[in-house]
């Protein structure tokens, strides 16, 4: 299951039932959980946690040090999740003093030469795309779908069950379940497609909906917007996160297409 050509650290830790193909580095402070992929090339780097039944395609880095000159040798840790699927030349880099880790967590599908920056956070279940960046801790939440060649700017985070157009560049947070696209980037819909595909009833895309009549069509400002949703919406599980969202949105929300 291990290929002699490759090179793994006596300080290594690797679990059960891995195969590691020809010409892997794998560095010391590693810890690699079982049933894991590594295919050949892919160089797994200090500080890297890798949890169980992984796919790392050829040419994948993780644990790399941080692209951030305030980096001073830290020690923090790049930590991936269960059943991911990393594609060929995707990047994770370890986190930095701000926050201490990177994580990629459960069932994701990191598609050819992503790039996930220093204290990022992906959720579960997410899928992003050839080429798209993401910046130094950004969140992405669960669910979303992220398509090819998208540019996240650092801080931004993404809320859960939405969907991103390619090539996108985006310097907002993008709140949950909404379609966004365009130039600059913009609300655009819901992602009603998405969302009937992970369950959501039509009751609830329709409070969905009206929440973000208020947001974006209303004319109203954020404040007024949210007020007018707390009066008039019942407080379900959706639409409280669509509120503490927008609330705690450091960036600022994107805006309406115009």
């Amino acid at each position: 299951m291990i290929s002699p050509l490759a090179y793994i650290d006596p300080e290594a830790s690797i679990g059960a039932n891995v195969e590691i193909g020809p010409f892997v580095f794998i560095d010391k402070n590693v810890v690699i959980g079982d049933n894991n992929l590594i295919m050949p090339g892919a160089k797994i780097l200090y500080g890297s946690r890798i949890g169980n039944n992984n796919q790392i395609f050829p040419g994948a880095v993780i644990g790399a040090i941080p692209q951030d000159l305030k980096f001073k040798g830290e020690e923090t840790t790049a930590e991936i999740g269960n059943d991911n699927i990393i594609r060929e030349n995707v990047t994770i880099n370890r986190g930095t003093a701000a926050k201490g880790r990177t994580i990629v967590g459960n069932y994701n599908l990191l598609m050819e030469a992503v790039h996930v920056a220093h204290d990022a956070m992906v959720g579960n279940h997410c899928i992003i795309s050839n080429a798209t960046k993401l910046a130094g801790e950004v969140i992405i939440d669960d669910y979303t779908i992220m398509s090819a060649a998208v540019l996240l700017h650092q801080f931004c985070r993404v809320g859960g069950y939405g969907m991103i157009q390619g090539g996108t560049r985006c310097t907002k947070d993008i709140p949950p379940y909404i379609l966004v696209g365009r130039e600059p980037a913009c609300y655009v819909g819901l992602n009603l497609v998405g969302l009937r595909r992970r369950g959501f009833d039509n009751k609830t895309i329709d409070e969905i909906h009206q929440a973000y009549r208020y947001i974006y069509q209303s004319g109203l400002s954020v404040p007024s917007a949210i007020k007018q949703i707390e009066d008039n919406l019942p407080a379900t599980p959706e639409i409280t996160y669509i509120l503490n969202f927008i609330k705690s949105s450091q960036r600022g929300i994107i805006p309406a297409g115009k």
